[in-house]
């Protein structure tokens, strides 16, 4: 009789030990259900950080564009009142009308190491405050071309790659045509085609 109160003994310690384990593999399972889909989720805003796909998202949270700014581009203001400079809004009888203008499409050879060659065609519209900037744009027309394909011959295609990249070409392109139409204002190159080969 005395070895059986050691076997119920010896059973209760055992049931606690599977108890204890069981919930070992809870956290467990709970940490892994909780924390694969948290760092992914990080992982995913730091590449899209990185990459420049937050960037609007960015601009919105942190108003990155002041009412100043809204109001020198001819932004409407949210609450319908002029802008600052009292000029009408965009649409507004007397207000100036946009125009665009498309350059002849454009081949150049991309800088790259070896011997492999890589092309890049592109088709650019700009985006111009008036109609009458067209007569200035037509005048300069081989500058700015030549602007151009003296810059694009220059990139790389780690350049080109990503929102980022796309921006920054943009935004070169738009000043280099903008010191070419002096005193005309470009406001905006827009991409209509855009093939890297």
């Amino acid at each position: 009789m005395a070895q059986e109160p050691d076997e119920d003994f010896d059973a209760e310690g055992g049931d606690e030990a599977e108890f204890e384990g069981g919930g070992g593999g809870n956290k467990k399972k709970l940490l892994l259900m909780v924390g694969i889909p948290l760092v992914l989720v990080i992982g995913g805003a730091v590449a899209a950080y990185f990459t420049g796909l937050a960037d609007p998202v960015i601009a919105m949270i942190t108003g990155e564009q002041p009412v100043e700014e809204m109001a020198a581009e001819g932004a409407p203001m949210a609450d319908g009142a002029l802008p600052a400079d009292g000029a009408p809004a965009p649409g507004a009888p007397g207000a100036p009308t946009t125009a665009f203008y498309e350059l002849p499409e454009m081949l150049v050879n991309l800088n790259t190491p070896g011997r492999k060659r890589n092309f890049l065609k592109m088709r650019v519209t700009l985006e111009l405050n008036s109609e009458a900037d067209i007569n200035r744009v037509e005048l300069v027309l081989p500058r700015i071309v030549d602007n151009f394909q003296v810059y694009l011959r220059e990139l790389r295609l780690e350049d080109l790659q990503g929102a980022a990249g796309m921006y920054r070409l943009r935004e070169e392109l738009l000043t280099r045509v903008n010191a070419a139409v002096r005193p005309a204002q470009i406001k905006d190159v827009l991409f209509k085609e855009m093939i890297v080969q």
